[in-house]
């Protein structure tokens, strides 16, 4: 299933068969490299939140696993990212600029691998993320994010999507050597990257909650 260049798409992670959030983005290209995206500041998102409105983060994990959800509508606030999705591989590649466009930093998401769909109307990639993360910085450097959080949400199996830490830090050492040797994507490509002027905001199309593709 192939996406094509300027196509807008949904990017979703998923948990435990929910949507944990949902975000339009642009399709760079589709080729054996990957799938390269590109999402854009101010880009509407949907997220998953707690009935007073908090999300996973908004509080300790033991008292999220006893709450009901809903999906609140946003905006992705952050910087716009140009995120790669390699075939067959349980990561995707973010990079990062400041608001100067300034190359700041790649971001190694640690995830199961991405699961393509396409209903005609509306296609995406659907992911399930781990938590743990690592930052490669442009001298190649890095360093784990997000330990603390991902130590935590191990306590509660019956309730977390991730179910091997191994095999999850086993990924990320993995990509980290690859990086430290400055290999593809870690050895400047695009990271001279400007999107298309032409390209208008993207909404997110009806049909964004679909349910997510079985693992």
């Amino acid at each position: 299933m192939g996406f094509e260049p300027g196509q807008v798409i949904v990017h979703r992670n998923t948990r435990r068969g929910r949507i944990a959030f949902a975000r339009p983005v642009r399709v760079v290209s589709d080729t054996p490299l990957g799938l390269l995206v590109w999402l854009e500041r101010h880009s509407p998102a949907i997220g998953e939140v707690s009935a007073d409105g908090r999300g996973t983060r908004g509080m300790p994990f033991a008292e999220w696993v006893t709450l009901d959800y809903t999906h609140r509508p946003g905006t992705w606030m952050g910087p716009g990212i140009l995120m790669l999705f390699p075939p067959d591989a349980d990561h995707s590649v973010w990079w990062f600029w400041t608001d100067e466009g300034v190359f700041d930093s790649w971001y190694v998401n640690l995830e199961e691998r991405g699961v393509r769909w396409d209903d005609g109307a509306v296609a995406g990639i659907d992911v399930v993320d781990q938590d743990l993360d690592v930052v490669v910085h442009p001298d190649r450097t890095w360093e784990w994010k997000d330990e603390d959080e991902f130590t935590e949400r191990l306590g509660f199996p019956d309730h977390y999507w991730v179910a091997d830490e191994a095999a999850v830090r086993a990924e990320g050492r993995r990509v980290v050597k690859i990086a430290e040797a400055g290999e593809f994507p870690f050895d400047g490509t695009w990271t001279d990257f400007v999107p298309d002027p032409s390209w208008e905001l993207p909404g997110l199309p009806d049909g964004w909650d679909r349910p997510p593709v079985p693992r």
